[in-house]
């Protein structure tokens, strides 16, 4: 997912890492409750929340409950974190005008964010490192 977002017009950067969660410093054996999350930087004069969470709904299935592809279990539910009530409120927006592209209810959760833990660093830029490895996210036709 990161790779998609970071050739999106006005992402500077992203970080992939860890969210919603029960413990401080979780790693990838140890992340109860936590979400595989990622963190984009972005240039606000060149994109905004709301085309970026569009972009989000359509690289990813929102309709699965705990699940990405063949990566079960609420580690890889649909969510949104979110810093701000402008934020909460854009991601509640996303969600209504993305239903119309699934068949399926959009099931994406949308929770404050408390902290953000970067992943290791193995986890970063992981299909760069592993070119052809697994991967669930794509762009799907609108």
């Amino acid at each position: 997912m990161e790779e998609l977002f970071r050739e999106q017009p006005g992402v500077i950067d992203t970080e992939v890492g860890y969210a919603g969660g029960e413990n401080d410093h979780p790693t990838y054996e140890n992340h109860p409750g936590h979400a595989e999350s990622l963190e984009i930087f972005y240039d606000p004069s060149q994109t905004n929340v709301g085309t970026l969470l569009d972009y989000f709904f359509q690289i990813h299935d929102p309709t699965t409950m705990n699940r990405q592809g063949n990566d079960i279990g609420s580690s890889y539910r649909s969510t949104i974190f979110f810093e701000d009530a402008e934020t909460a409120s854009a991601a509640k927006q996303a969600v209504d005008r993305n239903q119309q592209y699934w068949k399926s209810p959009i099931v994406t959760s949308i929770e404050p964010l408390t902290t953000f833990w970067p992943a290791e660093d193995y986890h970063q830029d992981y299909l760069r490192k592993h070119p052809g490895g697994y991967t669930c996210h794509y762009e799907r036709s609108r």
